[in-house]
């Protein structure tokens, strides 16, 4: 599985699980209490997830730019 496909993957059940959060963060199963994962931790990997999407998308080139100042 090449890399842009398994990020997309992720993203995808990162999404699951963040609706499945907003949807019902505990609940009970006979006398078993579940609870689901943090929030934010989840919607801060869908971010990180997205922008390695958009990058590998883009071929992986970054715009960022290095400039080295001169003393004249």
């Amino acid at each position: 599985m090449e890399r842009l496909e398994r990020a997309k993957r992720r993203l995808d059940l990162y999404y699951r699980a963040e609706e499945a959060i907003l949807t019902g963060q505990e609940y009970s199963i006979g006398t078993r209490k579940l609870r689901r994962a943090d929030l934010g931790e989840v919607q801060s990997m869908i971010k990180s997830l997205e922008n390695e999407v958009k990058s590998l998308e883009a071929g992986g080139k970054s715009k960022a730019v290095r400039a080295i100042p001169l003393d004249i």
